[in-house]
């Protein structure tokens, strides 16, 4: 079974209001078993536009990344982003087919 992510674009306008989001929605993370691969951190735009916050959630399966999203505690946390900022969010099904060789 194919794992799902959360790539998500962020720019806050609000700090204190995105920091209650970020306290929010750790009791649905845990719930749908997210695993934070990038949280902030340094970053480049070589094509196209960014946004200053970039985050990638890993979740067992794809299923439950949307489960997540329509959950109920992710949307309670959610009312707390929505005034914080302009977010881009994809839930995305991994990928688990042939790699490049390696040379």
């Amino acid at each position: 079974m194919a794992k799902g992510y959360w790539i998500g674009r962020v720019t806050v306008t609000d700090p204190d209001a995105y920091k209650t989001y970020v306290e929010a929605n750790a009791e649905a993370f845990k719930a749908y078993g997210a695993r934070f691969l990038v949280r902030g951190g340094a970053y480049e735009v070589p094509e196209g536009e960014g946004r200053e916050r970039n985050v990638v959630i890993e979740f067992p399966s794809y299923q439950a990344a949307i489960d997540c999203w329509h959950s109920d505690a992710y949307q309670h946390a959610r009312s707390f982003r929505l005034n914080a900022g302009a977010a881009d969010l994809v839930v995305i099904e991994g990928y688990e087919g042939p790699q490049p060789e390696e040379s």
